[in-house]
């Protein structure tokens, strides 16, 4: 709590996430009861309030005490007023100022009070889509620049009308001063097609899904493909538009109830689903649940969210059923955004489009997250979580922008303590996320009226976000290697101030010594880091064709891993072989053999993958990750406390995993035993293989701080095992929460460990 000093005359500046989340209205409702005058503002990202007389103390306690849910209080400063402006009587909200930015308030679900105006027939709002108060709705995406005014939003647009405006100045209601209210007489309209508005164009939405068809809507931050989750072949359909064959699809659930009856929800996933920033939380799917088996097949894992606006809110009441609802983009391109291109890239390809007049200014993807056993974990941080920043152990000296890497790309912007992290944008390997990327920074940094004077950027030089930190002078630009930007993500997040071990399981990432890396132990602190421990290394035939297809990554193991001992006999691959056409074997085996186009990496993530096409699981990856997700799954169904054989050896100063007995090991059981049954020991040996490892390499540095980094870390099996395991050896592990143990991560390990050594910390 902040001290107030002596006098009856004070300026406090209140620091934090205290725009857009009703704080203003807070503070007048504070003062108005403890008896205080003067008044309260916006000044640039910040809350600054003159009080003088009544409660003064009370008042000032109450400012972080009694704060509305989704504030922030990070700094208050209490100072004496000196000069005699005249404070009172009462207290009152006035105009905004230029200052320096702040922190940016992340859109809100709708809240209870809001949908129960909703659909209350007496209700001036009823059936309005875009009701809205102090504690709900759009808030990042239609933001110009802070301060966090009407006029710098995208509802500029949309003078308030008289009865719209008395509630605005009204300091008794909720919409006192709530910046993006609206209704039906002066806010925005839905549209279906020329001429078909309002709640004809509803109507005509809600007729082409329940006919089986597909609807483009128009979300908070961007449109939106929608169709009912229990039409197998809509599902078929929407797949083909979307060029997505086999990632599984989010459902939305018209309340927590139906999310039961579709997923097994434990008392902290009902908190997160319904909590304000909805996000799609990944939950075991309930047998016999009514939906398509499109959704996810093969998978036991299903994406359940609640409604997060009022419009889809009313969808789900106009037609009773789960949909679907995906992100309104096509062939890995960025979320649309723009009415026009809406029209002309998702139009021919759905049943109709059904949009508005309020602009979308700034892209934004539905959050996921898991959330079991009282744990939540990010996957993909966006609507809801974006942009709301996170501490840094060490402060940024000027503005520096961290740029991410290529995959599930984010990136972050540092200014003093804190780095504001930006949406999820997306695979960053073409023009369209490439503009989305930019446009993202320029927000970031307009919104913090901070100009970016240093970049750090992955060492990898094929990435975009690498060649895009060519604008800075090579003075100014910082590269850092991917997974130690993976453990120092997890390091900062958690507070870690003091040299940590790292584990980082990973796909793929350029290591210091120029070859790929994967499968990494550290031992580290955010300015630099020592390779302690590794997996052995495989070639990739082809390069990134073996990240496409685990069964040519399979036979990068069959006929090439690094190995302390036998290969893996070949005839115990009988069942790849015979899957796998001839001419692609001979070309396969005749690249390894020569070192054709096969660079070697020791990726624990192509690990899984080889696994997973040599137990006949997966042999071809139609999305990131997609072998690893099936292997995962197989193993879910058995509950084994037995390992696979598996070896640690010393080379060139460094432990090593050898997976090859591993894999020989596997083979051999999968002759007697169900897939998922060696899926499971596989997982269960690759546990045993990081716990012991992360254990020599705490003792050889003196911590017991374990932190975890990489995709890997999704799947949640392996790790609960090393969770587990480390715990139970002393050690103190520590995982990624609030931000993605992905490569949405990566951003925020880059700005920790370029402040670090900017400042030489």
């Amino acid at each position: 709590m902040a001290e107030t000093p002596d006098g009856d005359r004070l300026r406090i500046d209140v620091r934090g996430t205290v725009q857009g989340v009703g704080f203003r209205p807070f503070v007048h409702r504070l003062a108005t009861e403890l008896g205080v005058g003067g008044d309260v503002r916006n000044a640039g990202g910040h809350v600054v309030i003159r009080a003088a007389g009544g409660r003064v103390a009370d008042f000032v306690a109450g400012l972080t005490a009694a704060a509305p849910p989704q504030s922030r209080v990070t700094g208050i400063d209490v100072t004496v007023l000196t000069d005699r402006v005249t404070l009172g009587p009462g207290f009152r909200v006035a105009a905004s100022v230029e200052g320096r930015g702040g922190e940016v308030p992340p859109d809100l679900a709708t809240c209870v009070e809001c949908v129960r105006e909703l659909f209350d027939p007496a209700d001036r709002r009823y059936r309005y889509p875009f009701l809205t108060c102090t504690a709900c709705g759009p808030r990042a995406t239609i933001l110009g620049r802070l301060p966090y005014d009407r006029a710098r939003t995208a509802m500029r647009a949309f003078p308030l009308c008289a009865a719209c405006e008395a509630e605005y100045r009204n300091p008794a209601d909720r919409r006192f001063h709530a910046e993006p209210i609206a209704c039906p007489a002066c806010g925005p309209r839905l549209r279906w097609a020329p001429g078909v508005h309002g709640e004809d164009a509803l109507a005509a939405a809600c007729a082409v899904v329940a006919g089986g068809g597909i609807a483009a809507v128009k979300g908070l931050g961007g449109y939106q493909l929608v169709c009912d989750a229990a039409d197998e072949s809509a599902v078929h359909r929407l797949r083909r538009v979307k060029d997505r064959p086999a990632k599984p699809l989010a459902v939305l659930a018209r309340s927590l109830a139906e999310a039961r009856v579709l997923s097994e929800v434990d008392e902290h996933a009902a908190v997160v689903l319904t909590s304000a920033e909805a996000p799609i939380v990944l939950l075991p799917r309930r047998p016999g649940a009514p939906l398509a088996e499109g959704i996810a097949p093969g998978l036991a894992e299903i994406g359940v969210f609640l409604p997060t606006t009022p419009l889809h809110h009313l969808l789900l009441a106009g037609l009773r059923r789960p949909l679907v609802v995906t992100s309104g983009n096509r062939a890995g391109g960025p979320m649309v955004v723009d009415d026009a291109e809406a029209l002309v890239t998702l139009g021919p390809v759905t049943d109709g489009v059904l949009g508005h007049d309020r602009p979308i200014w700034c892209r934004s993807d539905d959050s996921v997250v898991r959330a079991r056993h009282g744990r939540t974990t990010t996957i993909r941080r966006a609507r809801g979580y974006a942009p709301a920043p996170l501490p840094l152990p060490f402060a940024a000296p000027e503005p520096l922008l961290a740029l991410g890497a290529q995959l599930k790309h984010t990136c972050a912007l540092a200014r003093d303590g804190l780095a504001h992290l930006g949406p999820h944008t997306g695979d960053l390997e073409e023009a369209r996320t490439l503009a989305a990327f930019e446009r993202t920074a320029a927000d970031l940094a307009r919104w913090l009226d901070a100009e970016p004077a240093w970049c750090a950027h992955d060492l990898h030089p094929g990435y975009l976000s690498t060649q895009y930190a060519r604008r800075w002078p090579a003075g100014r630009r910082i590269g850092v290697q991917h997974h130690h930007a993976h453990v120092a993500a997890t390091a900062a997040e958690h507070g870690v101030s003091t040299p940590f071990v790292g584990v980082a399981l990973d796909g793929l990432g350029l290591g210091d010594d120029g070859t790929l890396w994967g499968g990494e132990v550290l031992l580290a602190g955010y300015r630099e880091f020592r390779r302690f421990a590794r997996f052995a290394t495989a070639p990739l035939p082809g390069g990134t064709a073996a990240v496409r297809r685990p069964a040519r990554m399979a036979l990068g193991y069959l006929y090439g891993a690094e190995s302390f001992g036998d290969p893996v006999p070949e005839h115990l691959a009988g069942a790849l072989l015979s899957r796998v056409d001839s001419q692609e074997h001979t070309v396969v085996r005749t690249m390894i053999a020569r070192n054709l186009n096969c660079p070697r990496a020791s990726s624990a993530g192509r690990l899984f993958d080889a696994v997973s096409a040599l137990l006949g699981l997966c042999d071809d990856n139609s999305y990131e990750g997609e072998a690893a997700v099936h292997l995962e799954a197989a193993a879910m169904r058995y509950d084994t406390q037995k390992a696979l054989e598996w070896e640690l050896h010393e080379r060139d100063g460094l432990w090593v995993y050898d997976p090859v007995p591993t894999l020989r090991d596997a083979l051999r059981s999968a002759a007697d035993a169900p897939a998922g049954e060696v899926a499971a020991r596989f997982h269960r040996t690759i546990a045993e293989v990081v716990v012991t490892l992360a254990v020599k390499a705490a003792r050889a540095s003196g911590t017991d701080v374990v932190c975890l980094g990489g995709g890997v870390f999704q799947n949640s099996l392996l790790t609960a095992g090393v969770v587990d395991g480390l715990a139970a050896a002393g050690l103190r592990p520590l995982l990624g929460e609030r931000v993605p143990v992905n490569d949405g991560g990566i951003s925020y390990g880059q700005a920790a460990i370029a402040c670090a050594r900017i400042t030489g910390r």
